[in-house]
């Protein structure tokens, strides 16, 4: 049987049984993959409707932000879209002064339960 490395957790290819979620290696991601599933696993329902529910929360939040409104997910964070002003840059090839135009880009401040839970590792 051969093992292999998926996302957040060592699986095995034959069975494709997660691993538990306790048992990751630092550094290693999680994907939406494994994310549909240990939110299927805690919710208790089957893997297509978490990947419905979680496509749909992200679907919400991004049209949400998109059109300017703040999301806020209390103990998790909140999500939204703040405006860089216009400013000065060099190009790094020629040293040439560049001017960069003003933009808006998502941002996301976490919430002080998920701070804490982080640090807590």
């Amino acid at each position: 049987m051969k093992i292999r490395r998926s996302g957040l957790r060592w699986r095995r290819a034959a069975s494709r049984q997660p691993l538990r979620l306790g048992s990751t290696i630092k550094g290693d991601r999680m994907n939406r993959t494994d994310l549909v599933s240990e939110i299927a696993k805690q919710a208790e329902i089957t893997q297509t409707q978490a990947s419905a529910a979680l496509g749909a929360a992200i679907e919400a939040i991004s049209a949400a932000v998109a059109g300017g409104d703040k999301v806020t997910l209390p103990g998790f964070g909140t999500f939204e879209s703040r405006e860089r002003s216009a400013r000065t840059g060099r190009n790094p090839q020629t040293g040439a002064e560049i001017k960069i135009p003003a933009s808006k880009g998502p941002a996301f401040k976490a919430g002080s339960a998920f701070k804490e839970r982080v640090a807590k590792g």
